[in-house]
């Protein structure tokens, strides 16, 4: 059950919980402005909705122009310890704030981005991880535990609201997946505000995929979560096509899903090669389809009776099936075309 969220706007965006929007990071130098923008249209080409770059110093405020010149989806300026960064980043555009209202030097600067932010009704969103704990929370909890993590996302909270801003986005994030869902859940209860979900520091491709699936898979599956950024130490791209399928996997988007078996003894054709080449040419398709590839005859159409179309292999052949309901039989080298006309008719 989705929990009831307090709808923030960032650009074009509304955070209601509605819509899980992916968002993505840029990865290019802040001074490589040529080669920042080329990866903000990337990003957005790849199905990226909403994109953040570092903001380290006054230099890197021009490549907020640069990139909103290029693309539709809002920006948002990642900052730390300089309010200024902040105010700037604002005069210049940026669509939201990303910053820790305890760490720029006091109240007083804390209202003047809160002054900034409200004139252009720009969200603020407050970012904690096991890095930025304060020290006294840190010593009361002793590590940076799920309810140390809340309670400095809070602090930061009450600072904001009590400037009697409310359009504040959370991000409570940790390396340690179990952390990080017991700090969401825990924000979850303990306020309204959007959450924007993530593993961070996740690690490569291939376990950063696995600790964000279940870390952010969980949240998702509990309601919990209006934005999400799958953390990766490879390509920008890759983790839009991550988030993709964690939400396509929770029924949160559309788009064809892939079933296809592992395999066995009774394999007599390419099953491996076939269903990355499905894989492949699916990535253009649109619809909202469900195509299994299998190893066998005998148990494909069976097993993969809820498929809208499929292909069961035999040996230097397949079936194309639909709803388990055999079609016609086709040689090996013929599967692809084939099985993507039949797609074609659905």
């Amino acid at each position: 059950m989705k929990r009831d969220v307090r709808s923030v706007r960032v650009g074009d965006c509304t955070l209601d919980g509605r819509h899980i929007y992916i968002q993505s990071m840029l990865n290019t130098r802040s001074d490589d402005i040529e080669g920042s923008v080329a990866q903000a249209v990337s990003l957005e080409n790849a199905g990226c909705e909403i994109l953040r770059a570092a903001i380290p110093d006054m230099s890197a405020i021009s490549l907020i122009p640069a990139i909103k010149d290029k693309i539709t989806i809002p920006l948002v300026a990642d900052i730390h310890f300089d309010y200024r960064l902040a105010l700037e980043a604002v005069a210049a555009g940026i669509d939201k704030i990303r910053i820790n209202p305890g760490n720029i030097g006091g109240m007083d600067k804390v209202k003047q981005v809160v002054k900034a932010c409200s004139n252009r009704n720009i969200p603020i969103r407050i970012g904690v991880n096991a890095g930025s704990l304060e020290k006294e929370i840190l010593a009361k909890y002793g590590s940076p535990t799920s309810e140390a993590l809340v309670e400095s996302a809070m602090g930061h909270v009450r600072m904001l609201e009590a400037c009697d801003f409310q359009d504040i986005v959370i991000s409570i994030k940790s390396s340690d997946v179990h952390t990080m869902i017991e700090a969401y859940r825990l924000a979850a209860e303990t306020c309204t505000y959007p959450l924007h979900l993530g593993v961070t520091e996740a690690g490569t491709a291939h376990m950063g995929l696995i600790k964000s699936a279940i870390g952010i898979g969980s949240l998702l599956h509990d309601g919990i979560g209006e934005t999400i950024r799958v953390s990766l130490t490879d390509k920008p791209e890759k983790e839009i096509d991550a988030a993709k399928d964690i939400l396509k996997c929770l029924g949160l988007r559309g788009g064809p899903q892939i079933v296809s078996c592992p395999t066995c003894g009774r394999t007599r054709i390419d099953i491996v090669g076939t269903a990355l080449k499905v894989e492949e040419a699916l990535k253009n398709v649109d619809k909202d389809i469900k195509v299994a590839v299998m190893g066998c005859i005998v148990n494909g159409p069976g097993e993969a009776r809820e498929a809208d179309i499929g292909i069961a292999g035999g040996d230097g052949c397949a079936v194309i099936f639909r709803k388990g309901e055999v079609l016609r039989k086709v040689s090996e080298e013929n599967i692809l075309p084939e099985l993507m006309a039949e797609i074609e008719k659905l």
